[in-house]
């Protein structure tokens, strides 16, 4: 199971605290925006057309018309994937 906590601290005191032992950091691109067809189809063009692959995507309907989705790449491969979104990594 994948996490990504917004506050990584108290993640980890929480998770030792319950006997569990995350695994070593990982790190994720997370995509929002509005909720239209083919929304998350155009953000993996734009990765795909950066001659990166996906190695997974976890994709909700957040509500009110919105989505959010957590893509996972290669971490030799998160800054160009980043650079093809638009944003930094």
């Amino acid at each position: 199971m994948d996490l990504v906590p917004t506050r990584r601290a108290a993640f980890l005191r929480a998770a030792r605290a319950g006997g569990l032992r995350p695994s070593r950091r990982k790190r994720a691109l997370l995509v929002e925006g509005d909720d239209r067809t083919g929304a998350l189809a155009s953000v993996l063009e734009r990765i795909g057309a950066a001659s990166v692959n996906v190695t997974a995507v976890s994709g909700v309907r957040a509500g009110k018309g919105r989505f959010g989705a957590i893509l996972w790449v290669k971490p030799r491969d998160l800054r160009r994937a980043a650079r093809a979104l638009g944003v930094r990594a």
